[in-house]
């Protein structure tokens, strides 16, 4: 076996909300008459924590309106009646055949631990993985530390590990850590921005990633 320990992001890999995490957003940005930002403004910044997200959208605001805007969007997203995680097709079967084959599995995200939390309870997928990390928890994308931290508890190394995200920011999270890493192309960013990153595939649908795997040349 190549690898021993897959990391998936969430949003925009595992589950289909990046139209909420935007809808929710665009709320929020409303509610307290802040200038308007496109849907490719704020799907640019997903996959980041909270705190980076909106000093993205809004870096010359105070830190007051950055807290307000948060907890806005938190209020909107907890509020908003199509909350039920909904997943990508075939990704449940995929990550419980992982699963089931041996894979350390793990989740590295941008949400804040209630939201994760919650994702995985409403999506029934919570047994499945090992450990998971927040971004309220430590550094933010792109910074290594989720990886680092999930494979020192995991006790894996690096070179068995593999990120598997949809932005540039979990690209660039498995660089700065020294961890292979592959892309899916329906999420927030194309798979001309993601190959910029050099992944080792770019997938199409997250149920290639078995055979995929199956058949990677091991490492050991």
């Amino acid at each position: 076996m190549k690898f021993k320990l897959l990391i998936f992001d969430w949003d925009g890999t595992i589950s289909d909300s990046l139209g909420q995490i935007v809808d929710c957003m665009h709320s929020a940005i409303a509610e307290l008459d802040l200038p308007p930002r496109s849907i490719l403004e704020i799907r640019e910044i997903i996959g980041l924590g909270m705190l980076e997200a909106v000093n993205v959208l809004y870096p010359t605001n105070s830190n007051n309106i950055h807290r307000e805007l948060i907890e806005s969007y938190h209020q909107h997203y907890r509020s908003n009646a199509n909350r039920i995680c909904a997943l990508y097709p075939n990704t449940e079967e995929t990550i419980r055949h992982l699963y089931d084959e041996g894979y350390y599995l793990a989740v590295a995200t941008g949400k804040s631990r209630r939201g994760l939390d919650r994702a995985l309870e409403e999506s029934g997928m919570t047994s499945f993985f090992h450990i998971t990390c927040c971004s309220d928890e430590t550094f933010s994308k792109p910074h290594p530390q989720m990886l680092q931290d999930i494979m020192l508890i995991l006790d894996i190394r690096p070179e068995q590990t593999l990120m598997i995200g949809d932005s540039e920011h979990d690209m660039q999270m498995a660089i700065n850590a020294n961890v292979a890493c592959a892309a899916v192309n329906y999420g927030a960013h194309d798979a001309k921005r993601l190959l910029e990153f050099k992944p080792l595939r770019v997938f199409e649908n997250l149920q290639e990633l078995p055979e995929w795997l199956a058949n990677s040349i091991s490492l050991q």
